[in-house]
């Protein structure tokens, strides 16, 4: 499937049994609290944010898992609903998470994946993935394979933590919150992470470059 799989249920997220017509603009923590009392309002935080997790899951570990660990991802989260904290108005963080831990179960999968790129330059999960890291030139998409050897080479933690940042669009504090750390561990994950693909890269601009994956985190990580 090229998408997330279709959440449980039938309800119309959008109507009056998910919490109201202002349901597509209330705030997710709002939306949580609604569903400890009316299920079917979480519906929106699927449609929220479940095309972005199922893309995140693909470009880590392929298609084949992605839609069972995106279902998964959101049946957790329905079931621990009732910890999550609401002083956090944006579910995302949380959300990724749970991917996260997720995904987790899946290293040996996704560190295999990628060491056969690194050794032949080829591998279906690489179809979901290296663009976004490499652009379509011929001079670049040369790097898939150096790119994928420091990716395997990373340690779980600051590959996860440079994945989110990069792939999933998560700030510092985003990144913090999904894995439950401080933002100085993330930070220096991160760091860590940059210097040794940036390493096996040669500063190939094709990665360490200033582009909106990193944006506004250049000073501290290039």
């Amino acid at each position: 499937m090229s998408g997330p799989p279709p959440r449980a249920g039938g309800t119309d997220a959008g109507g009056p049994d998910a919490g109201g017509a202002d349901a597509s603009e209330a705030e997710d923590a709002e939306v949580v609290a609604r569903s400890l009392e009316q299920p079917e309002a979480f519906a929106r935080l699927y449609d929220r944010y479940a095309p972005d997790i199922h893309r995140y899951v693909a470009r880590r570990l392929g298609d084949s898992l992605a839609d069972d660990i995106t279902a998964d991802t959101f049946l957790t989260a329905f079931r621990i609903r009732a910890r999550y904290d609401r002083a956090h108005p944006n579910a995302r963080p949380w959300l990724y998470g749970i991917a996260g831990n997720l995904i987790g179960k899946h290293r040996r999968t996704e560190v295999r994946a990628l060491k056969a790129l690194a050794r032949t330059g080829h591998d279906p999960v690489a179809a979901s993935w290296s663009e976004t890291w490499v652009e379509r030139t011929d001079s670049r998409v040369a790097a898939q394979g150096p790119l994928a050897g420091a990716l395997a080479a990373l340690s779980a933690g600051d590959r996860h933590v440079l994945l989110l940042v990069a792939w999933a669009d998560l700030g510092y504090q985003e990144a913090a919150e999904a894995l439950g750390i401080p933002v100085g561990t993330v930070r220096s994950r991160l760091n860590r992470a940059r210097r040794k693909v940036r390493t096996a890269l040669g500063a190939d601009p094709a990665f360490v470059g200033d582009g909106p994956a990193f944006a506004g985190d250049t000073a501290e990580v290039v």
